[in-house]
């Protein structure tokens, strides 16, 4: 294991050589922000001490928000059945509940469909269609779409209109939709291109409000336990607006209404209430593999129905089926990876990309192998689970790869694809696996055929002894400042202990 110091910056900040002392902040943390980019007093004060009302953006900097504002506003009127279609992450679960809070809200009957794993990610024609047949004239897709181009065409030619939310990789066509939500399309208006699903779920929430419910659009804050879930399990950078939402979810999560998730923590043994600050580690890895844990065994429809539940008994039940296989989960993948190992080892030793298919993977630990092979091998890592006819599976990269942009260079031997930089997922025909392989271990070649793969431990700052000590992560100027100087007019007020709270927030 190789250990990579970061080169020191020779930047400055741009306001002025006392930033740091008039933030209370160590000199080794200012050169931790440099590093990062954060260069203005301004922005350091956004990335220590958000400020929900001043740092979260207007909703309508989408340009495709007001038309699907006005879309909605018809399907009032009409009284429209109105579909959600998400998607079966913790991610896309979370992203799938706020809208469906938020429509209901607004008298919309609606319903959502999160798709078997089995089935696939994203829109299928044969889901589009039973729910067209059922009475639905408007579909909105959350965490998914983007990458749905006939999908959405077959849905319109059936009379139902789409309103598309997501935040994966756009293609080079994207869908004919009534309107399209989404932070990576370029010239969509909106400045932050990193939210999760569920960020671009709550920014659509917040336009609802703003249009049929301006009085009670303060109800929104209710919602960030979801945001600050789906965000960080969906791994997206923690930065700008994703900070500002997350901090805040972390403080609506330590006292949250919602009873599943109660009953979730007191079932899994974790340790979150107001006096048990959460933080992004509780749920990286012991709320978010619950979610996930639904839609890995059995379905996601299960981890929805728990966050959804009003019933404390019924969410006893279904929180303690849901632990159930979470351990069933952790049991499987270790037999797996362990599996996918020994293959690894012997067939692909000196390949830059590993592939491996298997009739009897279950589909539902894909990605979780693909990842701790990534982790363990240093290359880009596909794990599919083989059918008759077709294969799926799941991707994972190395941060010297972009494998969304790889698999779209060989998109003509896929029937679906979608995903991110690190990870992504494909449903391909058995027939063209071989040649896939090849053309995508001939792309991965080429872009590391210059880079150094030896495993390393990137190190930000060398410290000395006297570096060491509460001053180096904890501001010298008390979080009370903050909330008198700040926050005191801020119309964040949720009661009980907020200033305890904060506190909490300004100093971890």
């Amino acid at each position: 294991m190789i250990w990579k110091l970061k080169e020191n910056s020779d930047e400055v900040f741009e306001d002025d050589s006392s930033v740091g002392e008039s933030l209370s902040l160590h000199p080794q943390v200012l050169k931790l922000l440099l590093q990062r980019g954060v260069r203005t007093k301004e922005e350091i004060k956004k990335f220590m001490f958000p400020n929900y009302d001043q740092d979260i953006l207007d909703p309508f900097l989408f340009k495709d928000m007001p038309k699907a504002m006005e879309r909605l506003k018809l399907a009032k009127e009409k009284k429209e059945k109105v579909l959600i279609f998400g998607d079966y992450d913790a991610d896309g679960i979370t992203s799938s509940l706020i809208l469906k809070i938020t429509l209901a809200e607004i008298g919309l009957e609606v319903d959502v469909f999160i798709p078997n794993k089995e089935d696939g990610y994203g829109l299928s024609d044969e889901a589009l269609k039973n729910f067209s047949e059922k009475g639905f004239t408007l579909v909105i897709t959350t965490d998914c779409g983007i990458a749905n181009k006939d999908e959405v065409a077959g849905a319109k030619k059936i009379g139902m209109d789409v309103i598309v939310t997501d935040h994966h990789h756009v293609p080079p066509e994207i869908p004919l939709a009534t309107a399209v939500i989404n932070p990576k399309i370029k010239n969509c208006g909106y400045p932050e291109d990193n939210l999760a699903g569920v960020g671009v779920a709550f920014k659509f929430a917040q336009a609802i409000y703003e249009t049929f419910l301006p009085n009670k659009k303060e109800a929104t804050k209710w919602m960030l336990d979801l945001v600050a879930i789906g965000t960080i399990a969906d791994m997206v950078p923690l930065t700008g607006e994703n900070r500002t939402m997350t901090k805040f979810g972390l403080l609506v999560l330590s006292k949250t209404r919602r009873v599943g998730l109660q009953e979730m923590f007191k079932v899994g043994r974790i340790l979150i209430d107001e006096n048990n600050f959460p933080d992004a580690r509780k749920i990286s890895f012991q709320i978010a593999p619950r979610i996930n844990a639904a839609s890995r065994m059995t379905h996601a429809e299960k981890a929805f129905s728990l966050l959804a539940e009003t019933d404390r008994v019924l969410a006893r039940d279904m929180a303690l089926d849901i632990e159930a296989q979470n351990s069933r989960r952790q049991k499987e993948t270790a037999t797996v990876v362990s599996e996918v190992e020994k293959i690894a080892n012997n067939s692909f030793k000196d390949k830059n990309f590993i592939l491996v298919d298997n009739e009897n993977f279950p589909v539902g630990i894909l990605g979780l192998v693909a990842g701790k092979m990534t982790d363990k091998f240093k290359r880009p890592v596909a794990i599919l689970k083989k059918g008759n006819v077709e294969s799926k599976g799941s991707f994972r990269s190395i941060p010297q790869i972009n494998i969304i942009e790889s698999i779209e260079v060989c998109s003509e031997l896929l029937v679906k694809y979608g995903g991110h930089a690190q990870a992504a997922g494909i449903t391909i025909k058995n027939e063209n696996l071989e040649k896939f392989y090849d053309k995508m271990a001939g792309i991965i070649d080429k872009k590391l055929e210059s880079e150094d793969l030896s495993p390393e431990i990137k190190v930000d700052l060398e410290l000395t002894s006297q570096d060491i000590g509460l001053g180096t992560f904890r501001p010298r100027k008390r979080a009370t400042d903050f909330y008198d100087e700040r926050i005191n007019h801020s119309r964040f007020e949720m009661g009980g202990k907020w200033r305890k709270a904060f506190e909490v927030i300004c100093t971890s």
